[in-house]
This record gives structure tokens, C-alpha cells and sequence, in this order.
């Protein structure tokens, strides 16, 4: 069915139709059609009114706060929270601008109860040494988390590996993604099938202005992360192009398709005496 009668049929707002897609909690396939909107099954409609507690049940499942909000919900201080998020132990999903101009990140409040009842020991007393170091050094995983679930949202989506290459090729720089595809013509290719990391109904100037270095990956392992799949979907395509078989998928490969459901990280204290694990950044 399409978006509009699936809105109806689920009882939510465009805006939550929206976020329930790029969640994966609303399913939906390719369009009937080259250059069509995307479709809902009914199948995936008449699944999610037959949940208990519909719709109130979804939507409380779309809740976002920000980080005030969210760190009422915890009981812990803002500050606290923001350094729990700066060290990744909870991710953002949206981001967006304020009224100042400053960049405000949202989260789901369905992890932040599942993160309290997973790791207590982080919202009371001394923080672990381990997320100091890494707020201290500077690391700051929020823009991480948040690529990392587009990422996710439009692999699902793909439609064939040179629309998975694009996903990838999106997040990086114009230096990494020309030295990581030296076609010119391969690169048009992929920047006509770039998917948009911002939703379209956020995807305002000033956030453009604000956010624009949130959409690039600069830890090198990230970019390694990116480059190497990039390199993988290429393949896939080259060959299915030519018609030759591509080369056989490694078999760690599942595990590069990680972070749209990264969990949190799992903060402790090493023993006395034994050195803090190294910082990462973001």
C-alpha cells in the first residue's frame, strides 16, 4: 500500500511515519516502479495493529527526547548524560538545530530505559575510569552512533550493490571517496544514487550550515570501515556489469554491517594495576 494509507492505517503523523521507517520498525520494499516511492506491505500494516497496546504501543516506540530530557528520565544530571553519550554508552538517532543555531542531538527513550537496565552502576557515583579518559581525550561518539544508523537505515534499502556503494561512499570525505573510486565516471554514478543522511523534512539550511561535519567520517577506523565495503559493493557491481562472477563473500563480512544496532558499550573499570584500554574517537 502506499506511505499515505499506511499512515492512516497505523494512526501515527507523517513526522512519526517517517522516524518509524528509518527506525525499521515500520518495513517497507522497493517501489512498484523505477523512480517510485517506496511501498509498505499490508502484510507489515496488519502485523503492527495486531500488537498489543496498538498504537500506543508503536508510538511510545518513537518517542525521541533530548539530552534533558533524557537525563531526567535517567535520573542523572545532564552533564552526566552528555559524557555517557560522549563516551558512547548511548547513541543519539536524530539530530537537529535549535532556535540559537546549536546542534541538539535525540534519542529513543525505549534505549535509554533499556541502557538504566543494562548498566545501573553507570547513573550513580564515580563514573568508570574508562569513560573519563575518553570524555577527557576528547572523544565524542554521538556523530558516530548517528551516521552509523543512516548507514544501517539505507543498506536495508539498497537496491543492488551499486545503491549499497553509495551508502557508504556518502560518509565520506570528497578526498577519501576519489581515492577510494579514481573513475570519475563510477563516482558520478555513486553520487546520483547518495542517499540523503538527513531526512528530508529536516534537512533545513541552517542544520546543513551547523551539522555539515556530522555527515563525514574522520576516525581512520571508520573510514576503513566505509572504504572497505565501498570497495566490496564496487566489486559485486563491476562483476554483475560484466557479467563475470563476483568474488566470494568473506565470511566476517555480516559483521561489517554493524552500527545501526550498535549496542551500548559496555563501561568497567579494569583492575588495579592494569591500564586503561586505549580511547577511541569519534
Amino acid at each position: 500500500m502506499s506511505r499515505e494509507e499506511a499512515v492512516r492505517e497505523l494512526r501515527l503523523a507523517p513526522r512519526e511515519f517517517e522516524l518509524a521507517v528509518e527506525l525499521g520498525e515500520v518495513r517497507t520494499v522497493p517501489p512498484a516502479r523505477p523512480g517510485g516511492r517506496r511501498r509498505v506491505p499490508r502484510s507489515e500494516v496488519l502485523r503492527l495493529r495486531a500488537e498489543p497496546g496498538f498504537p500506543e504501543a508503536l508510538t511510545s516506540r518513537l518517542r525521541l527526547v533530548g539530552a534533558g530530557e533524557g537525563a531526567a528520565g535517567l535520573g542523572v544530571t545532564a552533564a552526566r548524560f552528555t559524557r555517557l553519550a560522549r563516551a558512547g554508552c548511548v547513541g543519539p538517532v536524530r539530530l537537529t538545530v535549535n532556535r540559537y543555531r546549536r546542534l541538539v542531538w535525540l534519542y529513543r527513550t525505549i534505549e535509554l530505559e533499556q541502557f538504566a537496565t543494562r548498566q545501573p552502576g553507570l547513573l550513580h557515583g564515580a563514573l568508570p575510569r574508562t569513560v573519563r579518559e575518553l570524555v577527557a581525550e576528547g572523544a565524542d561518539w554521538r556523530p558516530r552512533w548517528w551516521r552509523g544508523r543512516r548507514v544501517g537505515q539505507f543498506l536495508r534499502q539498497a537496491e543492488g550493490p551499486w545503491s549499497a556503494a553509495a551508502v557508504h561512499g556518502a560518509v565520506l570525505s570528497p578526498e577519501a571517496l576519489e581515492e577510494a573510486v579514481p573513475d570519475p565516471a563510477e563516482r558520478l554514478l555513486l553520487s546520483a544514487l547518495r542517499p540523503p543522511l538527513v531526512p528530508g523534512r529536516s534537512a533545513s539550511p541552517s542544520l546543513r550550515a551547523v551539522a555539515g561535519a556530522m555527515f563525514v567520517a574522520r576516525s581512520p577506523d571508520e573510514v576503513r570501515w566505509h572504504r572497505l565495503n565501498l570497495a566490496l559493493e564496487l566489486a559485486r557491481a563491476r562483476a554483475a556489469e560484466s557479467g563475470r562472477p563476483s568474488a566470494p563473500v568473506r565470511t566476517e563480512e555480516p559483521l561489517l554491517h554493524h552500527r545501526d544496532q550498535q549496542p551500548s558499550l559496555e563501561v568497567v573499570d579494569p583492575p588495579p594495576g592494569q591500564p586503561a584500554p586505549a580511547g577511541r574517537d569519534g
